[in-house]
């Protein structure tokens, strides 16, 4: 692994670890095994580099959600794949632990792609929905979009309540609660 891709790999796990603030130049120094010289080398400060860390976690996380979303199913199939596949709950989503962090908050350039992994995320499970609805999987009824803000909702809130009680089931208990729900709408075929 080159020494950028280094930097950037500390850097997101430790924006994951302690946020944007408790992250600094020289912990992910350490923790890449890089010098000073190497990491302003490649990146132009901490919140280049920061900026570069969080683009590579929303990439992942979409990229990983897109897995499930386009695989062979049903749409419920494919929702459930999703919010039931592995995940390290105790520890948070990497990306919406980035909302609660004020000072990723503040900047408009860190800010930007939390906010476009989540408005990506609620519109391809939206999508998702639809096709299921169009294909007379799910009622007539149901609206995606507000559904689908309210799965991504329940699954961010899943984690708070996780990490609250450092337990994983208040997380298994608003997945099954959500895809009870949407079970709900599902139609007789």
């Amino acid at each position: 692994m080159s020494t950028s891709e280094r930097l950037i790999e500390s850097t997101r796990e430790l924006l994951w670890e302690r946020g944007y603030v408790g992250t600094s130049p020289k912990a992910i120094q350490q923790r890449a095994g890089a010098g000073q010289g190497s990491m302003y080398h490649h990146f132009a400060g901490k919140p280049d580099l920061a900026l570069a860390a969080i683009r590579r976690t929303a990439e992942e996380m979409r990229a990983r959600a897109e897995e499930q979303f386009s695989a062979p199913g049903t749409a419920l199939e494919r929702i459930s794949a999703y919010l039931q596949r592995e995940r390290d709950v105790l520890k948070g989503c990497p990306v919406g632990r980035l909302t609660q962090d004020p000072e990723v908050m503040a900047d408009e350039a860190l800010r930007a792609p939390v906010d476009d992994t989540f408005i990506r995320l609620r519109g391809r499970i939206a999508e998702v929905l639809a096709e299921g609805r169009d294909r007379g999987e799910l009622a007539a009824g149901l609206d995606p979009v507000a559904t689908a803000s309210t799965v991504v909702a329940v699954l961010q809130g899943g984690y708070v309540l996780a990490r609250a009680a450092q337990s994983t089931e208040p997380f298994q208990q608003a997945v099954t609660g959500v895809l009870g729900l949407l079970a709900g709408h599902a139609t007789a075929r």
